[in-house]
């Protein structure tokens, strides 16, 4: 892309003194409807930043939605500041207000999306779900302890820092709940939905939502972590939306053959229909899954601890052998199941999701499901594959 390309979505210096007197704005790192968002360093000290640059001129856009996206974002910057500080929220650095566009200055978290982090490995192990989860919990009981909703929880709007800690991010549909309110705005990404605000936005007798939905969204992002692909999917939007509803998922095989189980009771006691009945936060970050035995303190036996060292050097050298030395897979396998050995089935997914990945970023809806369907399709059964 030409230079003059690039920039031809930058505000002028005109439109935009103060930012361009502390701050360099660079290349950019992603673009949403109203709003583009680009590296930038801070002129005085040097440090890279990210800055959000959201048009609100009316030019792109119709008058009253160009209002309403001011509005959204004024509230997006006074809920941050109230997170401020939280070490997985991302970090609100800045902002700059001209009668056209608003500048968010957030810290740069190099790493992208976990959205994109998931595409390059597939899946994540037990061990690293752990680690994620527990931090996006520990989010999840901050900003609901200030009453705060996210409502649109995913991976897409998850960054990864410097160390893969995550930091939460694009608070734009966040409310702040008053005592006793509900919601009734239809609002967030299809595939996280939880059923409460479905029904809420298809029938009238029905109550509003809250706080809950974000623990719906956590339990399908734990789900798509450990798996590879979304609970809740099919290829017609409507029979997804049956399925959500409904509460219709599966562990099913071979995704979820490795997995223990418990991680797989906590996402069942986080995909409940009834809002009241999930987890809370706090409960679920006092769930087993995120419990580790503290072994008890040892006395020290120099023989023990000898015979132990010889185990673990032989226990080494065997699995070295068998790891370049794999039992071999029988042709049959190969020719009529290969998605039930592990290895392939990494190597499948892998490949699958670095070939159409960019597919996937073009849509208006990120799906990784979407990449490679884990169930046969119907017309391929009707010609006899399988």
């Amino acid at each position: 892309m030409a230079k003059d390309e690039a920039d031809s979505d930058l505000p002028s210096h005109d439109q935009a003194k103060e930012f361009y007197a502390k701050y360099d704005p660079k290349e950019v790192l992603g673009r949403g409807v109203s709003s583009v968002v680009r590296r930038c360093t801070e002129k005085e000290t040097g440090k890279e930043y990210a800055v959000k640059i959201i048009d609100i001129s009316g030019e792109k856009q119709e008058n009253y939605i160009a209002e309403q996206t001011k509005r959204d974002t004024f509230r997006e910057m006074n809920i941050l500041r109230m997170c401020s500080g939280h070490p997985y929220i991302i970090g609100f650095h800045d902002s700059f207000e001209t009668p056209t566009f608003i500048f968010l200055v957030f810290e740069l978290c190099k790493h992208g999306e976990l959205f994109d982090y998931l595409t390059q490995v597939v899946s994540l192990s037990e061990k690293r779900t752990r680690v994620i989860m527990k931090q996006l919990f520990d989010v999840v009981e901050f900003i609901h302890s200030k009453n705060i909703v996210h409502r649109d929880l995913k991976p897409e709007n998850i960054l990864l820092d410097d160390n893969l800690n995550i930091k939460v991010s694009d608070f734009g549909f966040a409310v702040v709940l008053e005592d006793g309110e509900e919601l009734t705005e239809l609002c967030g990404t299809p595939g996280y939905l939880a059923p409460e605000v479905l029904s809420v936005s298809m029938y009238d007798d029905v109550p509003g939502y809250g706080r809950e939905v974000d623990i719906w969204a956590c339990g399908v992002i734990m789900y798509t972590l450990l798996s590879g692909a979304p609970p809740f999917w099919h290829r017609k939007q409507m029979q997804m939306l049956r399925m959500i509803m409904h509460g219709t998922y599966a562990f099913g095989s071979p995704e979820w053959d490795d997995i223990s189980q418990a991680p797989k009771d906590l996402i069942s006691k986080l995909l409940v229909l009834d809002p009241k009945k999930r987890l809370t936060a706090t409960e679920a970050l006092n769930h087993p899954f995120f419990k580790r035995e503290l072994a008890p303190e040892k006395q020290f036996f120099a023989r023990r601890t000898f015979r132990a060292g010889i185990i673990c050097v032989r226990f080494f050298y065997r699995l070295k052998y068998f790891y370049y030395n794999p039992p071999p897979i029988s042709k049959e396998v190969i020719q009529t199941n290969p998605y039930s050995v592990k290895p392939l089935r990494k190597l499948l997914d892998n490949c699958a999701f670095r070939m159409y990945g960019h597919w996937v970023k073009k849509a208006e809806n990120q799906n990784r499901a979407a990449l490679f369907e884990h169930a046969p399709r119907e017309e391929w059964l009707d010609l006899g594959y399988s």
